[in-house]
């Protein structure tokens, strides 16, 4: 007789807990959602304050605003300026903040603050079209400074980046020894004219402007910085040190040529940031952070908040589940049915233990009672259930009126079982009763109470909640396990014992 191969089981048990895992780790990677409940984030709220005198006109103010700053994202964006109509722009020269209003005079403040998180991501890429060096016309003598400047550089350097460290070198420590560096600084700024230069000699550049993140700081400007493009992404540099790269600290608010601040029907504009750290729940930022497109595989978080409340009970049973499969196949313990300890756990959960345990074994020891009396009656099973469920209503609603008088709810909690359940609870008990006596009715009524016990304190650790609501593809593990559980034909722990007199002999 040949045995069927169990390989293709536990290849199928194999694939339901990888699917599970991986597929938890992409919505953990993908859309944020922290493993581990209460978890929080720094984030920093950034304010721009814009500073104008208005002249009796219309007025259009527009304020530039970061497009994928390295090395950091934005969540919520909000502005506060009574009176004035605001939008958000998004054009291929990049976003602006705009506010308009019909008429306005004298000193005017707008509001715009924005809230960043800090990421792993610090590239800055071209995006869809590769940029092109702009244009740039010297006249004499600058121009004649420049070719001789740019010659000196192209000597010491090999590629884009090395060209514009040597050039932010003789524009910044050693202009005071390089006669040309010191007539181009005379006529322009070392920002500028060191964009001027890398475009002059065809690399592509651009002007940025970053502001330096500092917990509680006020009325602060932004730094200038110099980008080139070096045939992938944009890097960043500093132009007073010439160093590459951006510090963690630094958040780019404006990168390209398009204006910082512009303002029509005003005068006298000026813009200032203000800078606050935030402490805020991992989970509630991811939330802000999905759209339906993005969280549409199997997320509940887009369902009515009712239905959210009712899916997170629901999906707390294959925990139920597994350790009531655990505590039978391995452990051994006798119950009264097979997931009957998780029906119980279940009201517990929502009733608190004490009131739950209480209001579970009076209706029970009341149920069997008056099971007892109608098994005297020689009635048929349908009859004797129907007859039990009316009873258990009966009991309910006497231990919610008792609770009530005596100032208590417990009696109330009894309502969450399930009526038809704990009917058939009864009358199984009952049949037990009679054919194994009582004592065997005491082991499963007593292990079902067990089993439901450390069910609902699995049930209500945060991390179960957690896991299982917002990371639903778990459950595939979970099913993977009851499936291992399902395969295993050794001993039970309980058993053990009886087999301690052969080890005792085995030792004599």
């Amino acid at each position: 007789m040949t045995t069927r191969s169990r390989m293709p089981f536990y290849v199928a048990v194999f694939i339901l807990i990888a699917l599970g895992l991986i597929l938890a780790t992409l919505r953990h990677t993908n859309l944020g959602i922290p493993l581990f409940p209460g978890e929080q984030k720094q984030v920093w709220l950034v304010e721009a304050r814009v500073d104008f005198v208005a002249t009796e006109e219309p007025v259009l103010a527009s304020l530039s605003l970061p497009v994928n700053p390295p090395g950091f994202r934005h969540t919520t964006e909000l502005a506060a300026s009574p009176g004035y109509g605001f939008s958000i722009i998004e054009s291929q020269q990049g976003r602006r903040a705009e506010w308009s209003k019909s008429y306005a005079q004298g000193p005017q403040t707008l509001y715009f603050k924005t809230q960043f998180v800090p990421t792993d991501y610090k590239h800055n890429s071209a995006g869809d079209a590769e940029p092109q060096a702009s244009l740039v016309f010297w006249d004499e003598p600058q121009a004649t400074a420049v070719n001789e400047l740019l010659q000196e550089v192209q000597r010491k350097s090999s590629t884009p980046e090395s060209v514009t460290r040597e050039l932010l070198k003789i524009l910044g420590s050693e202009r005071l020894i390089n006669q040309n560096a010191e007539l181009l600084l005379a006529t322009k700024s070392l920002p500028r004219l060191s964009v001027d230069m890398l475009n002059y000699m065809g690399i592509p550049a651009r002007l940025a402007e970053g502001l330096a993140l500092e917990d509680a700081r006020r009325r602060q400007s932004l730094q200038p910085y110099l980008q080139i493009f070096n045939g992938e992404s944009w890097r960043t540099y500093d132009v007073n040190t010439g160093e590459q790269g951006l510090p963690d600290d630094v958040l780019l608010w404006r990168q390209g040529a398009s204006s910082l601040l512009d303002v029509a029907g005003g005068s006298g504009s000026t813009v200032s940031f203000s800078i606050l750290r935030q402490t805020v729940s991992a989970l509630q930022l991811a939330k802000k952070d999905m759209s339906p497109q993005k969280s549409s595989f199997f997320s509940l978080h887009y369902l009515p908040v009712e239905e959210q409340s009712m899916f997170r009970m629901l999906l707390l049973l294959p925990l139920g589940a597994l350790l009531v499969a655990f505590m039978r196949i391995v452990i051994g313990i006798k119950t009264s049915g097979t997931f009957m300890p998780v029906l119980i756990a279940v009201a517990f959960v929502q009733t608190s233990l004490l009131p739950g345990l209480i209001a579970f074994v009076t209706v029970v020891g009341l149920g069997l009672m008056l099971r007892g009396y109608l098994a005297r009656l020689n009635l048929l099973l349908v009859s004797r259930i129907s007859a039990l469920i009316l009873l258990v209503i009966f009991i309910t609603i006497a231990l919610s009126i008792l609770g009530y008088q005596a100032g208590y709810s417990t009696g109330m909690t009894v309502t969450f079982f399930p009526m038809v359940i704990l009917a058939w609870t009864i009358e199984r008990m009952s049949i037990l009763w009679e054919e194994e006596g009582g004592h065997e009715v005491a082991v499963q009524g007593a292990g079902s109470l067990f089993v439901a016990i450390c069910t609902y304190f699995v049930m209500m650790l945060p991390l179960a909640g957690h896991l299982t609501f917002n990371f639903p593809e778990l459950h595939l593990v979970t099913l993977g396990l009851i499936l291992l559980m399902g395969n295993y034909t050794g001993y039970k722990l309980s058993e053990l014992r009886r087999f301690r007199p052969m080890k005792k002999a085995k030792q004599a």
